[in-house]
């Protein structure tokens, strides 16, 4: 059972992990720099954690800007102010990035700029074959370690992680919670206490406000944002490097 329960949480946290630091401080704000071997260090790694549910950093990046240049209005393509529920959201969402990663939606220029790409990679880590790789690999490992037969309603969910921690973000953190920054004109909250499940994401209010700045919390004394501990460790060990403006956090 603790087998089981440990892949969970492992492929939960890396999967978190993966998205906040790379696809959204990384690749969508450019909060920090890094050279282009821990840049596709990082491509792999997020792979390996989001697995079946990868998401390209060059098509996440384009599609979070949106969020931001639209929040909360009809162009912004995952708002709930706009969806009756999360699974509609996380339908109409999935439809936008599938058109933005194929190709088949015109992207302004000021959301294509500089947003990281590894083309020969993604041909083969964005694809069916892969995310039935993945798959084919949970299901094994569950028939091999699940000792108990409720183990398996934990199956599903990382078949869509990256999606899942999604809506957490992008629904809940528009309806629920407390907001520092009412001026702020979008409905993004703070959505705690369940920020531990996604990493610092759920201080959304907050990232609003300052879009980029690389900690998340540090408004009040309790909105801790573990990412951001992270990056200034590696910030430290000079894997990446914070830019001036925001090394005060």
């Amino acid at each position: 059972m603790w087998i089981i329960i440990a892949f969970f949480l492992a492929h939960w946290y890396l999967s978190a992990f993966s998205q906040t630091f790379f696809l959204h401080r990384y690749a969508s704000h450019m909060m920090f720099t890094m050279n282009k071997f821990w840049e596709r260090f990082f491509f792999i790694f997020t792979w390996i954690a989001q697995g079946s549910s990868y998401l390209s950093a060059k098509s996440y990046a384009m599609l979070h800007r949106m969020h931001h240049a639209f929040a909360d209005t009809e162009e912004d393509p995952h708002s709930p102010k706009y969806t009756h529920n999360f699974f509609r959201l996380m339908w109409d969402t999935r439809s936008i990035y599938n058109r933005i990663n194929r190709g088949k939606m015109e992207i302004e220029e000021r959301f294509r700029k500089n947003v990281p790409s590894w083309d020969s990679f993604e041909k083969f880590a964005h694809n069916n074959l892969s995310r039935i790789m993945w798959g084919g690999f949970y299901i094994g490992f569950y028939i091999l370690f699940a000792e108990h037969w409720w183990l398996y309603f934990l199956l599903p969910i990382h078949f869509v992680m990256g999606p899942f921690h999604g809506v957490i973000i992008n629904w809940f953190s528009h309806k629920f919670g407390y907001r520092n920054f009412k001026d702020v004109k979008d409905t993004s909250t703070n959505f705690l206490p369940f920020d531990f499940l996604v990493m610092g994401e759920c201080y959304h209010n907050n990232h609003h406000k300052f879009g980029f700045r690389p900690n998340f919390g540090g408004i009040r004394w309790h909105e801790i944002d573990p990412t951001y501990i992270i990056i200034k460790i590696l910030n430290r060990l000079n894997i990446i490097q914070l830019k001036p403006v925001h090394m005060a956090g």
